[in-house]
């Protein structure tokens, strides 16, 4: 899904520890990820910028549905990242 491939490094950069967990516990609420997914992105990577790329990584694998939901979650979570990044709205 090329929306996640073009902001990868601009994500990584500017994303907040908080938010990634945030945007984890979403993916776990709708079923993209699971826990063992979910704790292997914060307990394998020791920096923000590790989770962060873990995290993109990830659910770029899974499709582009979930690479969808991922950019509707970050829209409504950080709408200021979300500008920023310059993603369109997921339709």
């Amino acid at each position: 899904y090329t929306e996640l491939g073009s902001i990868r490094i601009q994500f990584v950069a500017k994303v907040s520890g908080e938010l990634i967990k945030q945007l984890l516990d979403d993916l776990l609420d709708d079923g993209i990820l699971n826990d063992g997914e979910k704790d292997s992105i914060l307990e394998s990577n020791n920096s923000r910028a590790d989770r962060a790329r873990c995290l993109i990584d990830t659910v770029k694998r899974k499709g582009r549905e979930a690479s969808k939901k991922m950019i509707a979650h970050l829209q409504e979570r950080d709408p200021t990242l979300f500008t920023e990044l310059g993603l369109p709205p997921p339709v």
